[in-house]
């Protein structure tokens, strides 16, 4: 009896000291958590994926190094993303760009493959001529266009972006801007900054350069109200009923099936990284909404919008 009563003890005690390790949880970061760009270094989303990958390290004690993965305006990067096992150990930074291509048929990157930590940044899109244009207004491009459709051009990226989009759209409103696709930024800024096109499609953050320099300016904001200061003698869409925004956008993204618990560290974590100074400084510096910022419990709605109207967009005016 002693005996049986010895072991059952023992047995006890042994379960006792596996119930810690049955029940604990495994510290998360404990490794390095990849960072993916899909867009090649020194451009917005690079700088963005940089600043938020410092906060991350010194947030969480472990190594975020960045990868950048261009290719297929971001369809490398992200389905690279979405390859790896859903344990939290690899993000990807997503654009308005590559969620234009989400938005065609059979893509090899899918949104709902993902869950959306943050939206980060949000700039709207605009018009802008050169300093010696003949185009002072928006009131004058219409003018112009209304009496010789077709006759001023844009320069924007690429048959099928929302560059091109936009402009095929305002054709239906009779403002028939012809389109001149220029695939490198600095070849768009060359060609309208020389003359070779009349106005250019961006974000003001991009060309933020030519603007304080005075050498471009906005003539329309594609937004639903007036921009903050300094643009807000800008006029925008909605004030002549331009039902068509398409901002840029560059958010943080992860694959979707990720453990919650992991998905609230780095999301927590982000969190407290909007209101650091560095955060806030990228904001102004890229010309971005002051209020970019969206939680996952709205980003994710948010991208999913985004990408439906993208999709009607491409069924109503994108090239056949």
């Amino acid at each position: 009896m002693k005996k049986t009563l010895a072991i059952l003890c023992g047995a006890i005690a042994s379960a006792a000291l596996l119930l810690p390790s049955v029940h604990a949880q495994p510290t998360y970061p404990a490794k390095p958590v990849d960072v993916i760009v899909p867009w090649g270094a020194g451009g917005g989303a690079d700088v963005m994926a940089r600043i938020l990958a410092k906060w991350l390290e010194a947030d969480l004690k472990v190594p975020f190094p960045v990868l950048n993965l261009p290719g297929a305006s971001g369809m490398i990067g992200l389905s690279r993303m979405i390859s790896q096992p859903a344990d939290g150990q690899t993000l990807a930074i997503l654009t308005g760009d590559s969620l234009m291509m989400a938005a065609t048929p059979n893509p090899i990157f899918k949104l709902q493959d993902s869950t959306a930590l943050a939206v980060l940044l949000r700039q709207p899109s605009g018009i802008f001529a050169p300093k010696n244009s003949r185009f002072k207004t928006w009131d004058d491009v219409v003018k112009e266009l209304q009496a010789n459709p077709g006759k001023v051009t844009l320069g924007i990226t690429g048959p099928n972006t929302a560059d091109d989009l936009t402009a095929r759209y305002l054709a239906t409103k009779k403002v028939a801007l012809t389109g001149i696709p220029y695939t490198k930024p600095g070849e768009r800024y060359s060609a309208v900054l020389g003359g070779h096109v009349d106005l250019l499609y961006e974000q003001a953050g991009d060309v933020r350069t030519f603007i304080d320099a005075g050498d471009l300016k906005p003539l329309l904001f594609f937004a639903s109200k007036r921009l903050p200061a300094p643009f807000a003698d800008v006029p925008v869409s909605a004030e002549f009923g331009y039902e068509v925004l398409l901002p840029q956008v560059r958010a943080v993204l992860i694959k979707g099936g990720t453990d919650p618990q992991r998905v609230k560290v780095l999301a927590d974590s982000i969190e407290r990284f909007v209101h650091s100074a560095d955060y806030i400084h990228f904001v102004e510096q890229q010309l971005a909404l002051p209020d970019s910022y969206m939680a996952g419990g709205q980003a994710q709605p948010f991208l999913k919008s985004e990408l439906e109207a993208l999709r009607r967009l491409l069924a109503a005016y994108g090239e056949k």
